[in-house]
């Protein structure tokens, strides 16, 4: 894992794949358009802590979903970008509403679509399960597979090598006064 130095911004930005990132990549398709996805909690409560970290999250996905959609909302997910094409730019355009450079960036990706957009990103990473390329462009290569705690696993490995990992772990646990 590539460790943020002074030399090195922080990540500022978190961007996410969903497809075979946040969701182990099955898609259910009824015969009404209505789709499904099965997610994981844990990458759920690590999207959370980003907030604590002061990290924004964003999802850049090529696929529309309306299971993202609600998804994005229950973890208060304001930058949400469907059917993207070209992921790299997306994540650009992103940095630039958030006036951050490409550099204070992390992407989490999981296939060939999402090669350029890490390649951008001032830190990547991948699930378990991710294409061979794509785990080899990433900074950190999550042990859990895609929809199974990756995401989870990759925040938690960017906040410990930003020092941020106790910070947020110390927001969970009572003050003196608390534990009377």
């Amino acid at each position: 894992m590539t460790p943020v130095t002074a030399s090195r911004p922080p990540i500022r930005l978190f961007a996410m794949d969903v497809d075979g990132t946040l969701t182990d990549g099955v898609m259910v398709c009824s015969s009404n358009g209505d789709d499904s996805k099965s997610v994981h909690a844990k990458d759920g409560q690590g999207i959370k802590l980003l907030a604590r970290a002061g990290i924004v999250p964003a999802i850049i996905s090529g696929r529309a979903s309306g299971a993202t959609t609600r998804r994005a909302q229950e973890l208060g997910i304001e930058h949400v970008h469907q059917a993207e094409g070209d992921k790299a730019a997306r994540l650009l355009a992103v940095c630039e509403t958030l006036g951050l450079r490409l550099d204070e960036a992390a992407f989490v990706g999981d296939d060939l679509s999402d090669l350029a957009a890490m390649r951008a990103a001032g830190w990547s990473a991948a699930p378990a399960d991710a294409a061979p390329e794509t785990r080899a462009a990433a900074t950190f290569v999550a042990s859990a597979a895609g929809g199974h705690g990756a995401v989870r696993e990759a925040i938690e490995a960017l906040l410990r090598a930003q020092g941020a990992w106790d910070d947020v772990v110390a927001q969970f646990e009572p003050t003196r006064e608390e534990a009377r």
